[in-house]
Parts: structure tokens; sequence; C-alpha cells
């Protein structure tokens, strides 16, 4: 008798710790929908800005990331806790290019690389991205 009490108190003890265990992992879901501002220089000495579109559905990410002449349709974007990951295909004189994005999301920053390939080497740069605050509605008169 005595076994099977301490059996029923040791399975409970467990279900609780995966409920405790799932909550929290429910509260670090996190909602990438919105703009998000990057900039960086490049090899001329130009600083450029890149702004991120993003629209998140559960594990899903899509959206676009602008470029110098329009913006690119986010591919392949998926979001694991705090790590995201998608890519963006662009074409210049008819060469195709392809960026891949990784990153980790703290709060309203995602702090990763992106990678590529230029003239047959890859290249790699770090990115931080910050969220852009949400435009406010005017007041109703």
């Amino acid at each position: 008798m005595q076994k099977t009490i301490k059996s029923i108190l040791q399975l409970t003890a467990c279900l609780a710790l995966t409920l405790a265990l799932s909550a929290t992992a429910e509260d670090k879901k996190i909602d990438l929908t919105g703009t998000w501002k990057s900039s960086f220089t490049n090899q001329n000495g130009q600083a450029r800005e890149t702004v991120f579109k993003l629209k998140a559905e559960g594990e899903k990410l899509t959206g676009t990331v602008s470029g110098r002449n329009n913006d690119t349709a986010i591919e392949e974007g998926k979001i694991k806790g705090e790590e995201v990951s998608f890519q963006v295909t662009r074409e210049f004189n008819g060469n195709k290019m392809v960026v891949k994005y990784t990153g980790k999301v703290s709060g309203d920053t995602i702090t990763g690389k992106s990678e590529s390939q230029r003239d047959g080497q890859p290249t790699s740069r770090d990115w931080v991205a910050k969220r852009e605050a949400a435009a406010k509605e005017p007041a109703a008169k």
C-alpha cells in the first residue's frame, strides 16, 4: 500500500513538473511580428539600412527584407524558442544570390549572422536588428 501511495505521489510530482515546464515554454513564445531595422557598413564604407517586415504565425516566419531596389520575400522562415532563421533570394543582373539569416531574439533585438556566397566564396556578417515601435493611431475626437 505504501509503495502504491509513493508511486502515485511521484507520478503526481512528475506531472506537476511537466505542466510547469510547459507553462514556462508557452510564456517564452516570442512574437516577431513588426518592423525591425538593421544597419551596417558595406565594403565601400557606405552605411546601409535593412528593414525587415516580419510576421510570425506559430513557428512559421514570413515577411520581407528591404534591398537597394525593392523588397524581397522571406523564404523558409522558422522560429524555435528564441532562435530565428530565414533566407532571401535576390537577383542582380541575372545572377541569383541567397542570403541566409540566423539569429537569437532578446526583447526587441535580434542578434545573429547572415551568410551568402560572393564570387564563389562564402561570406558571413554579424547583424543586429531592433524592433521599431508600433505607430500609434491618432485619438478619435
